[in-house]
């Protein structure tokens, strides 16, 4: 088994694990390497001929290839309508902390249109279609691939589908799980694969030195609400260490410790207060993976 499990986001359903491997490993290596551990990371990348990788990708993008139930906002069922609504009203909220002014400036017009029209709008349909329309006018969230109406299907819809349909959550969590084992250092999961990566490691029996959540929604109360467990420290968990990109809409409240930090045993370490700044695509997983402070982590772990 591996040493480093990854977890990847959305949107990945067209892709495999050997694909998503030879795209993080490179990024990994280099975060390790500018921690300054060259032989550690010359070990992660490149991959050679005969020598088992250390890293391998716990892949379940496949589970959103068939017909996708979360479509356009008319066809979502209320309880994905609810769910994906209130996603929808955190993520505008995020975005008046953007840097970006276009951004921000959007957000707030956005939401003092809902507030005015609430009193217009009758039922979760109305309310959750408008909440929906109004993430197409945030540029960075049309730009991530994360806009309303247009993209549900195959981002928000996504992740509305694993909080909603236990089936769904059960494979992506169960392929977790089988990468599992007492050879496992670190769990790195990316957006999505945050969620999916922590609630496999609640339901793991052994110990795990490390996760690493990067650009993690778990600090959205729309989605640690409806975690299979209420949330806690994982018991199995040695380090947490969260890192969120300040103009990360989808992780834009890297401070899990209020929330999380439940049942942590004394000797075991939440770090949730690490912002990066990966730039113009701040969700962009490679270059979280490449940040000093990913590497170190690893390093401490491995």
């Amino acid at each position: 088994m591996a040493s480093i499990v990854l977890v990847h986001g959305i949107a990945q359903e067209q892709r495999s694990d050997i694909e998503l491997e030879n795209e993080w490993l490179p990024s990994l290596a280099g975060g390790v390497a500018n921690a300054q551990h060259p032989d550690l990371a010359d070990r992660l990348w490149p991959i050679r001929q005969g020598v088992p990788r250390v890293a391998r990708m716990a892949f379940y993008g496949k589970q959103f290839l068939t017909p996708d139930q979360a479509g356009p906002d008319s066809a979502l069922s209320p309880e994905h309508l609810e769910t994906a609504s209130e996603i929808g009203l955190e993520w505008l909220t995020n975005a008046l902390d953007s840097t970006q002014a276009q951004d921000a400036g959007n957000a707030r017009l956005e939401l003092e249109a809902l507030a005015a029209d609430g009193a217009d709008l009758q039922g979760i349909g109305a309310v959750g279609g408008r909440v929906i329309a109004a993430l197409d006018h945030i540029p960075w969230l049309s730009q991530a691939g994360l806009a309303g109406v247009a993209r549900l299907n195959k981002t928000l819809g996504q992740v509305v589908r694993y909080l909603n349909e236990p089936d769904i959550r059960a494979c992506a969590i169960d392929e977790v799980c089988r990468h599992l084992d007492t050879d496992t250092r670190v769990v790195i999961g990316h957006s999505l694969g945050a969620v999916v990566a922590y609630e496999a490691i609640r339901s793991y029996k052994g110990q795990l030195p490390l996760l690493i959540t990067l650009g993690s929604p778990l600090g959205l109360s729309a989605v640690n609400r409806r975690l299979q467990k209420p949330p806690a420290f994982p018991s199995s968990l040695t380090r947490w260490v969260n890192l969120a990109d300040r103009d990360d809409i989808v992780a834009a409240r890297p401070r899990l410790t209020e929330v999380f930090a439940i049942n942590r045993p004394p000797w075991a370490r939440l770090d949730s207060t690490y912002t990066v700044d990966n730039g113009s695509s701040p969700h962009r997983v490679n270059f979280y993976l490449t940040k000093e402070a990913t590497g170190q982590a690893i390093a401490d772990a491995m």
